[in-house]
């Protein structure tokens, strides 16, 4: 049984073992070290409550393992940006394709619209046809590609931008709410 919930500190550690393969054997993550746990710790930290961080577990209790995780940043520093987050998701190698990422995906999707968000921005390396197909799954709908614009491996990048819409646009804007106050939300 997979349970979603909000990350917690004491989750940095594994979140960290399912991000690093991600760092050092492929160009899905510009980062070239693998973050260590404390790293982590303070990633998820500094979601000051505003943004959600979510893990996907093996169940419920002690005995459960974090194998996917997802979360939403600022997608830009100007204070028009906002109201747009732009999201990220990893998923254990040991449950890939097993539709775990999708049900973790929805939840981070859905707990941005309950928070008001009006859109989520995937940033996908390219070529990256699994990321693709999850991101078009939960609603993203392709918007860009920068050529060339990441060097890793010894090779040039394309980056492709995809989007997905939240909640509609209106004027004026209502502040997001925070993470803190939402939860986890599945609809």
């Amino acid at each position: 049984m997979i349970v979603i919930r909000p990350a917690k500190p004491e989750d940095a550690a594994a979140i960290a073992a399912i991000y690093a393969p991600y760092v050092l054997s492929g160009t899905v993550s510009f980062e070239n070290d693998a973050p260590d746990a404390r790293a982590m710790r303070a990633r998820i930290a500094a979601s000051k409550g505003l943004y959600p961080w979510l893990v996907a577990t093996s169940g419920e209790g002690d005995d459960s393992g974090v194998v996917a995780y997802a979360y939403a940043t600022r997608f830009r520093d100007r204070p028009a940006y906002r109201y747009v987050v732009e999201t990220s998701i990893y998923v254990s190698g040991s449950v890939q394709g097993q539709g775990v990422g999708r049900l973790l995906y929805e939840a981070l999707i859905d707990t941005l619209r309950a928070q008001g968000f009006t859109q989520a921005i995937g940033v996908l390396s390219l070529p990256n046809d699994g990321s693709i197909s999850l991101h078009e799954a939960v609603g993203f709908r392709r918007a860009g590609v920068y050529r060339e614009i990441g060097y890793k491996q010894g090779r040039w990048i394309d980056v492709g931008f995809w989007q997905c819409s939240l909640n509609d646009s209106v004027t004026p804007p209502t502040e997001p709410r925070p993470f803190t106050e939402t939860g986890v939300v599945r609809l």
